[in-house]
C-alpha cells in the first residue's frame, strides 16, 4: 500500500528557512512529485513540482525563494524554503504520481496528510 510521509513543518520568523521532506513508500515508481499548499480561506495551489526527467515548475510567488529537489527513483522529494514570508503560512501537501516499476498500467495519484508551516512577522 502506498503512503506519503511528510516532515519538516513548523513555525519560523519572517526571513527564516524550513525544509520539507516527503517520501513515498511502496514498490511503485515515482513519475512526478510535488508540493501544494492551502492557506486559510484560500484554495489549494501549486507550489513546485519535480518530474522524473528533472523538470521543475514553480509558482510565481515562490520563484527565487523555494527550491524543489530529490530523487524520484528513490520516491523522495524535498522543498527548501528560504526568505519565508507571512503569506507563505499554509498547510503544505506532498503529491505524487506513481506507476508500476515495469511501466505497465496507469499512473495513480496520491496525497500526503499535510504539514503546517507558520511564518510570523
Amino acid at each position: 500500500q502506498v503512503q506519503l510521509a511528510e516532515s519538516g513543518g513548523g513555525s519560523v520568523q519572517a526571513g527564516g528557512s524550513l525544509t520539507l521532506t516527503c517520501r513515498a513508500s511502496g514498490s511503485l515508481f515515482t513519475v512526478k512529485m510535488g508540493w501544494y499548499r492551502q492557506a486559510p480561506g484560500k484554495q489549494r495551489e501549486l507550489v513546485a513540482t519535480l518530474s522524473s526527467s528533472r523538470e521543475t515548475n514553480y509558482a510565481d510567488s515562490v520563484k527565487g525563494r523555494f527550491t524543489i529537489s530529490g530523487d524520484t527513483s528513490k520516491n523522495t522529494v524535498y522543498l527548501q524554503m528560504n526568505s519565508l514570508k507571512p503569506e507563505d503560512t499554509a498547510v503544505y501537501y506532498c503529491n505524487a504520481d506513481l506507476v508500476s516499476p515495469t511501466g505497465l498500467g496507469s499512473p495513480t495519484n496520491h496525497w500526503g496528510q499535510g504539514t503546517q508551516v507558520t511564518v510570523s512577522s
